[in-house]
Formats: C-alpha cells, sequence, structure tokens
C-alpha cells in the first residue's frame, strides 16, 4: 500500500524559508513520478512543482526561483525548500505520486491533481507580513 507522510510545515515571517519534507513507502519509488500541490482557503489545488520519473524537475510560475523540489532516492524522500516565503504562500501542502505513462514528461507541474492517484494528508505552512 502506498503511503506518503508529509511533515516540515509550520508558521513563519515573510522572507523566510521552510523545508517540508514527503516520506514514501509501499512502492518502487524510482518508478513514480512525484509533485507537491497546495490548496490555500476558498481556492482550488494547484500544483506547485513536480519531478518526472527520470529527475527533472519543473515549477508553477509564482514559484520559480523561491522554490527548489527535490528527491533523495536512498531515504525515498522527496522534498520541497521554500525561500523567500511570501503571505500568498499560505497554504496545506500536499505530496502526490503516480506512475502512469506521463511520468516521464518534463512539466510534472503542470499536471492537474487528477493525473495523481496517492496523496499524503498534507502539512500547513503559515507566512505572517
Amino acid at each position: 500500500q502506498v503511503q506518503l507522510v508529509e511533515s516540515g510545515g509550520g508558521s513563519v515571517q515573510a522572507g523566510g524559508s521552510l523545508r517540508l519534507s514527503c516520506a514514501a513507502s509501499g512502492y518502487t519509488y524510482l518508478q513514480y513520478c512525484m509533485a507537491w500541490f497546495r490548496q490555500a482557503p476558498g481556492k482550488e489545488r494547484e500544483g506547485v512543482a513536480g519531478i518526472s520519473r527520470g529527475g527533472t524537475a519543473s515549477y508553477a510560475e509564482p514559484v520559480k526561483g523561491r522554490f527548489t523540489i527535490s528527491r533523495d532516492n536512498a531515504e525515498n524522500t522527496l522534498y520541497l525548500q521554500m525561500n523567500s516565503l511570501k503571505p500568498e504562500d499560505t497554504a496545506m501542502y500536499y505530496c502526490a505520486a503516480d506512475l502512469r505513462w506521463w511520468c516521464v514528461r518534463p512539466d510534472i507541474a503542470t499536471m492537474s491533481q487528477a493525473a495523481f492517484t496517492y496523496w499524503g494528508q498534507g502539512t500547513q505552512v503559515t507566512v505572517s507580513s
């Protein structure tokens, strides 16, 4: 059974940094593409960053240059380093994974939430001004 468990959320002031982690288990990690999504109150869930099966990273425009997605294959863990945080980054952040054919695409960050089968429970990020 695939399990994704996020951690690392918290409250920071604008300009600060956080690193989110997503520990994965129950599947062959390297076969999957993975992504970070976020959902603010009253808004739809949106893709933030993604990483393809081959390791190509991609980002949504609002976070380019500030966020970095990476994966530690030895530890089966996905990370999201978030720097220069803004109040508009406040949201619940979710880790997602899938292994279907599109996982080879270099633009995983543009995929909708419907493309991902497996989800974590989320971790809250709050950025104050």
